[in-house]
């Protein structure tokens, strides 16, 4: 039920929503005119055009969800433990060695990865501009391959520094693997006898 009798708070809201409408609705304020003038001798009504449906964007679809293959990483960790001992390294606690023996395992570490890397990919930088170079980035720049920082406002086009020129993979050249290996044991047991 319609409250006939509004408050004063209720009629101040109702006069500054008025107001405001009167100021953006044309027909509206004729309306809130003609209720104020009383009612028109005899004249033919006025008919309303009717308010034009807002325009909503479509819906963007969902994105598509690629399922990874777990093989092919189970396969590069693998190959990782081989060449460079990856996961013994990892799974080590260091706590107890120097410093001076952390620095030489990591070398070895380092070194291994970085052979396992190459040899099986081949690994280009997303942008080619050295770090530090001032780059404008125009309206639709691959946000999948350059991620902003800083104090990201407003709209492209943007113009700012290289802080890291990004990697992508070019090639992959992981070896074919037999149907009955098991890509799950990266390292197997080893037995001296």
């Amino acid at each position: 039920m319609t409250d006939l009798n509004p408050s004063f708070l209720g009629r101040l809201s109702i006069a500054f929503g008025t107001f405001f409408t009167c100021l953006g609705d044309a027909a509206f304020a004729a309306r809130v005119k003609q209720l104020r003038d009383g009612p028109a001798p005899a004249a033919a009504p006025v008919q309303e055009a009717p308010a034009p449906a807002p325009v909503r964007p479509a819906p963007a679809p969902a994105p598509v969800l690629k399922e990874a293959s777990p093989e092919a990483a189970l396969q590069l960790l693998g190959l990782l433990q081989r060449d460079a001992r990856l996961i013994d390294f990892i799974e080590e606690d260091i706590a107890r060695y120097s410093d001076a023996d952390i620095g030489a395992a990591a070398r070895l570490v380092h070194e291994g990865c970085r052979t396992v890397l190459r040899e099986h990919f081949t690994i280009r930088p997303v942008r080619e501009e050295a770090e530090g170079s001032r780059v404008t980035l125009p309206d639709g720049f691959d946000a999948t391959a350059i991620r902003l920082t800083g104090n990201v406002v407003g709209k492209p086009p943007f113009q700012g520094s290289i802080s890291h020129r990004g990697w992508k993979v070019a090639e992959v050249r992981l070896p074919k693997l037999a149907e009955s290996h098991d890509a799950r044991v990266v390292a197997p047991a080893e037995v001296e006898l």
